[in-house]
């Protein structure tokens, strides 16, 4: 933990002190040199549209329990696609990579293409070879500490999906989902959790449909407005799937302007199966964007439900701070949601604005007996 602080401390200080407008005399020369560094890397809070992608890169430390301490590199690319259209948002390429200490590696692609006010496109991208865990399934295994199974995780996944305006703030999107996932070096420590699930490679292929009402104002950082959206899926051994799986995503997100720019936000996510589920594919909780602070892979079952809550606090600058809290559940089916014991959640996190409404984010969350560290690109929700 001392680790996970001070690694957050020390990034958190550098940029800080690279944007504040007013600075110590003895500051002046390391603002100058470290404003100078953030501006090479494109990370001036501006857009170009002169250039045909305007990239900002950014390196910066993380730390977990699984991957130990490791680097991450976030490239932001904002772009038009019709310039003509002033009330358009910007399209968006996000770009992050990791490598650590103990050989993880990984990277993943989030793209959100704006062609008009009506068609969208989004893909979204992802390749890790990183350690992972194994508690088994279901609260009861997930929460002992003894059932560890840890194991090297090998991931591709490819998600495009083309979306259409039907109604104001109304659309419909097609797309299809591609998961290949591969367990190695499994090491069982002393656990007793039965482990043969993870010796066998899985494959999923499925078709999703989308249906949503967007009122929000941007889609990276919403600063008012809401979504509520359903997802289906389904994936099918004739589409090149292993096995035969269903799978609902419900979301209700809400944005609420209170004072000067800061914002309060909060959403309720579930996430439903149905069918020969692969272990690769079962709901968890945990993770960069899924109550902050669990270890992602540790709670996983067929049914998840939570819900959470952000004060998002604007500064002077380019700077923000944000104050979070939330709680979780899962189950083997949605009739046992509302009987499982509760996963608790809180947390505080810095944002940098580097460029116009895209922030780079560094989370500390905080669960049951777990806590991490997060950097990346964009708002959890």
């Amino acid at each position: 933990m001392n680790r996970l602080l001070i690694a957050m401390s020390m990034f958190i200080s550098s940029i800080a002190l690279a944007a504040d407008a007013e600075v110590s005399p003895a500051a002046e020369e390391q603002q100058s040199w470290l404003e100078g560094f953030l501006q090479s890397l494109g990370a001036d809070g501006e857009f170009d549209a002169d250039k045909a992608i305007d990239f900002s890169v950014l390196p910066g430390p993380f730390y977990n329990p699984e991957m130990d301490l490791g680097v991450g590199v976030s490239a932001v690319g904002l772009y038009q696609v019709n310039a003509d259209d002033d009330e358009l948002q910007l399209s968006s390429l996000v770009i992050n990579g990791l490598a650590s200490i103990n050989g993880a590696l990984g990277a993943s692609i989030q793209n959100r293409t704006f062609f008009n006010q009506a068609q969208r496109f989004y893909l979204d991208a992802e390749l890790f070879d990183v350690p992972d865990v194994f508690y088994g399934v279901g609260y009861q295994d997930n929460h002992q500490d003894s059932n560890r199974v840890d194991f090297n995780y090998l991931n591709f996944g490819l998600k495009p999906m083309w979306i259409q305006q039907v109604l104001a703030h109304s659309y419909i999107g097609v797309g299809f989902d591609l998961q290949l996932a591969r367990a190695s070096e499994i090491n069982p420590n002393d656990s007793l959790v039965d482990t043969s699930v993870l010796e066998q490679d899985s494959r999923s292929v499925g078709v999703n449909l989308l249906v949503n009402y967007d009122s929000r104002d941007n889609t990276l950082n919403p600063q008012q407005g809401r979504i509520i959206e359903i997802e289906s899926s389904w994936y099918r051994q004739q589409l090149g799937s292993q096995t035969d799986f269903e799978k609902q995503t419900l979301l209700y997100s809400e944005y609420l302007p209170v004072w000067h720019d800061d914002v309060i936000a909060w959403q309720v996510r579930g996430r439903f199966l149905q069918g020969d589920i692969p272990w690769d594919q079962l709901s968890k909780i945990g993770g960069g964007d899924s109550l902050r602070g669990y270890t992602t892979g540790r709670y996983r079952d067929k049914q998840m439900l939570l819900a959470q809550a952000e004060y998002r606090m604007d500064l002077p600058g380019r700077h923000g701070m944000v104050f979070w809290a939330g709680v979780g559940v899962i189950a083997d089916k949605v009739s046992e949601l509302f009987e499982q014991t509760l996963l608790p959640n809180y947390g505080v996190g810095y944002r940098f604005e580097v460029k116009p409404r895209v922030n780079l984010r560094l989370d500390l969350g905080f669960g049951d007996g777990d806590s991490g560290f997060y950097f990346n690109v964009n708002e959890a929700f």
